[in-house]
C-alpha cells in the first residue's frame, strides 16, 4: 500500500490500515519519543498519545508526494512530546533555568562527535536535563531557530541560546568522559 493509499484509508478510519500505519512507522516516531522524553515508560505515554492525536487529526493530512506523510506524522509526535513536556515539567524547567552556565569554556572538537556510536550518543541526549534536551532536539533535529523554540516554548530567545550552549557543555564534558574510558 503506498503511502498515499495509507493516509486515505486511515481517514475512513479503516482498522486495517491505522495498525498498517502504526506497524510501518511506529519505530521511528518512537525514536522522536525517546528522543524528548529521556526515559522509555515517558516515550511510550507519548507515543500511545500521539498516535490518538494522529488519527482523530489524519483529516487535516494533505498529501504533498512520498514522504509527506512521514513528515506530518513526525510533526504530530514532536507536538505532542512538546506537550507532554510542558504539562510535567513547569517547576523542572524553571530549576533548569536557574543553574549557572559551565565556567569552562567548551573544547568543541568535531571529530569527538564522529567517534561516538549513535546509540551512545542518543544516550547522552536522553540524560541531559529536561530543559535542554527540548532545546537541543529542536534546534538539531527539528531546525528551529531559538526564535521559534522560544515562541514554541513560551521562554525568551535568549533563554534558548544560553540552554543550547548548556546543553552542548554537557554533551561534549559527556563525549570527552567517554573518550577517556575508551582509551584506556
Amino acid at each position: 500500500m503506498t503511502e498515499e493509499e495509507l493516509a486515505l484509508q486511515c481517514k475512513r478510519a479503516d482498522n486495517k490500515a491505522r495498525k498498517l500505519l502504526y506497524e510501518r512507522y511506529g519505530g521511528q516516531l518512537m525514536a522522536i519519543c525517546l528522543r524528548y522524553s529521556g526515559d522509555r515508560e515517558s516515550a511510550e505515554d507519548i507515543l500511545h498519545d500521539g498516535f490518538l492525536r494522529i488519527f482523530q487529526s489524519i483529516g487535516q493530512f494533505t498529501y504533498q508526494g512520498e514522504g509527506s506523510l512521514k513528515a506530518w506524522l513526525s510533526k504530530v509526535m514532536v507536538n505532542e512530546a512538546l506537550g507532554f513536556l510542558r504539562k510535567r515539567n513547569t517547576q523542572m524547567q524553571q530549576e533548569v533555568l536557574m543553574e549557572e552556565v559551565p565556567d569552562q569554556e567548551t573544547n568543541e572538537n568535531e571529530n569527538s562527535i564522529n567517534e561516538i556510536p549513535p546509540s551512545v550518543l542518543m544516550k547522552f541526549i536522553r540524560e541531559l536535563p529536561e530543559g535542554y534536551r527540548m532545546v537541543l532536539n529542536l534546534y538539531i533535529f527539528e531546525n528551529k531557530s531559538h526564535k521559534e523554540i522560544a515562541s514554541l516554548l513560551g521562554i525568551a530567545e535568549h533563554t534558548s541560546s544560553s540552554q543550547f550552549y548548556r546543553a552542548k557543555s554537557l554533551l561534549q564534558k559527556r563525549i570527552n568522559e567517554y573518550r577517556k574510558q575508551i582509551a584506556q
